[in-house]
């Protein structure tokens, strides 16, 4: 009887250990090219990062790739984990 509290104990501390260990801190790279009109900047990159699974950083970040077009000007993102 005077395991139970203990054990108990040890197992909540084992599975919030097994819990956390899955979330790390992920880098998310994007690549912006434009197009579409003279004098444009160059092809530019921003990071960011992201805490999370490394399944869910990784669709986050997918998330923000796109092609958007305001203006006859084309944008580009593409964004990756890494």
């Amino acid at each position: 009887m005077k395991f139970r509290p203990s054990l108990l104990l040890v197992m909540v501390f084992a599975v919030f250990i097994a819990m956390s260990s899955c979330v790390k801190k992920y880098t998310c790279h994007c690549n912006i090219v434009y197009s579409g009109a003279p004098g444009l900047p160059d092809s530019t990159s921003q990071e960011y990062d992201i805490t999370d699974s490394k399944s869910g950083a990784k669709s986050k970040c997918s998330a923000e790739s796109g092609n958007y077009t305001n203006n006859s000007i084309t944008t580009v993102e593409t964004c990756y984990i890494y």
